[in-house]
């Protein structure tokens, strides 16, 4: 399953605005620097802890509080204590409840959010995390996302760790969010609305399909639903921490002492500087894995290819070649993060049955874009939107051609103007 912010009809946030022109981010001047978080989740990570970590940081969390109560919500108080984990001076959240709702729908929490007047990032960025939390829900408990109802999660203290959170990333003035792998705990069993779960629970690993994770055995559940989904949201890429420069950093306290480990999740804020982003060394590492073959069929190949793209590689393709005694061959390429090097080379070991593969470390320098949700005679196309180039995802606008009847090259025009019409909104 591939957890995603795709919207089908029933989706309560379409039915509150008719396009993404409501969620779209305000505009900012150009700066010659860009602010970058690294989150190192080597104990896990929850909704408290990152915000708790933000704040450690350097982020007011009278600025955060502030904000907040641009929710239509009340009954709650936001507080921050400086606590020891493991002998580590850290910061925890805590949020005090007057109000005794603990139990919202999927609608009950998209309709306060999306009605608010937080800043249109923010509220664009919530959305996406509860739409995460929601697909997990009901697809561990066989229900329909629109009828959802958050337990733990959407009592007032999971919503202020979401929404705190992303108000303290834009306080932050944040371009590029990294992490760590994930540490998860292994064993024992979680108590919650639905009974005892596995540890680490079923929504955690829904979520957090394709990012790269670890396990530590310990009976503790380090890694909450809301901390996944979070990251989910947020994470443009997962690895050692990326060249920066340090300027502040901090630590956010999980809420128990754990003897094996300090039960913290360490946040670096650095900037890197705008005008050193095709220099050498100035990019995000990648992993180039390379192997050649001449005794695997085309068919074999592409499925190759289509079985690491699913995997999480960045991007992967074959170049034809004449190999060794004149046969022809391939080279099948890989580029990945390096965290899911390992992963993703077993892959191809295993789909092609080369008994050799290559690798070296690349830099790798992405345009920023965004991601668009049009919706074409009903139907949901996803777009990229970089600069002033608008790409469209051929396997949705093939959909709506195939259902409706429509030429492609027509579908492909009509969401193109769709995200244009979107982008001419006022800021």
């Amino acid at each position: 399953m591939n957890l995603s912010t795709d919207r089908s009809e029933t989706d309560p946030i379409q039915a509150l605005s008719g396009s993404e022109t409501a969620l779209s981010d305000s505009g900012k001047a150009p700066s010659t620097s860009e602010t970058a978080l690294w989150l190192h989740c080597f104990s896990g990570v929850s909704g408290d802890m990152l915000l708790g970590g933000l704040v450690d940081s350097g982020v007011d969390i009278g600025q955060v509080e502030t904000e907040l109560k641009k929710l239509p919500f009340k009954g709650w108080k936001l507080s921050a204590n400086k606590v020891m984990r493991g002998g580590i001076a850290s910061t925890s959240v805590n949020v005090t409840v007057d109000d005794p709702v603990t139990v919202r729908s999927y609608t009950d929490i998209v309709n306060m959010i999306a009605t608010s007047s937080l800043s249109p990032k923010v509220v664009k960025r919530s959305l996406a995390c509860f739409r995460i939390l929601a697909e997990a829900e009901s697809t561990v408990h066989s229900g329909d996302i629109g009828s959802t109802h958050f337990h733990e999660v959407g009592g007032h203290d999971a919503i202020i760790d979401i929404v705190g959170t992303m108000v303290a990333v834009e306080i932050l003035g944040t371009a590029k969010v990294y992490s760590s792998g994930v540490a998860l705990g292994l064993g024992g069993a979680l108590s919650g609305a639905h009974g005892h779960l596995p540890n680490p629970a079923p929504a955690v690993l829904r979520i957090l399909e394709k990012v790269p994770v670890y396990g530590r055995s310990l009976p503790y559940e380090l890694t909450t639903p809301t901390g996944a989904a979070i990251l989910r949201t947020l994470v443009d890429s997962y690895g050692p921490i990326p060249p920066m420069n340090i300027v502040a950093s901090g630590y956010g306290a999980g809420d128990r002492e754990i003897e094996e480990l300090p039960n913290l999740l360490q946040v670096i804020v650095g900037e890197s500087a705008g005008d050193q982003e095709n220099t050498a060394g100035s990019g995000m590492d990648a992993m180039l894995i390379e192997t050649n073959v001449d005794d695997v069929s085309g068919e074999a190949m592409a499925w190759a290819i289509s079985s690491l793209m699913d995997a999480g590689a960045y991007d992967a393709w074959v170049t034809p070649v004449v190999a060794k005694k004149g046969r022809p061959g391939f080279v099948a390429s890989v580029l990945c993060d390096p965290s899911s090097a390992a992963y993703l080379r077993d892959i191809l070991r295993r789909e092609t049955g080369t008994l050799g593969v290559r690798g070296i470390m690349v830099q790798r320098w992405p345009s920023a874009r965004d991601e668009m949700i049009v919706s074409v005679k009903g139907f949901p196309v996803r777009t990229k939107v970089a600069g002033h180039r608008v790409k469209i995802e051929q396997s949705d606008a093939a959909k709506v051609a195939a259902e409706t009847g429509m030429p492609l090259r027509e579908v492909i025009l009509q969401a193109e103007y769709l995200v244009q019409c979107i982008d001419r909104q006022p800021r």
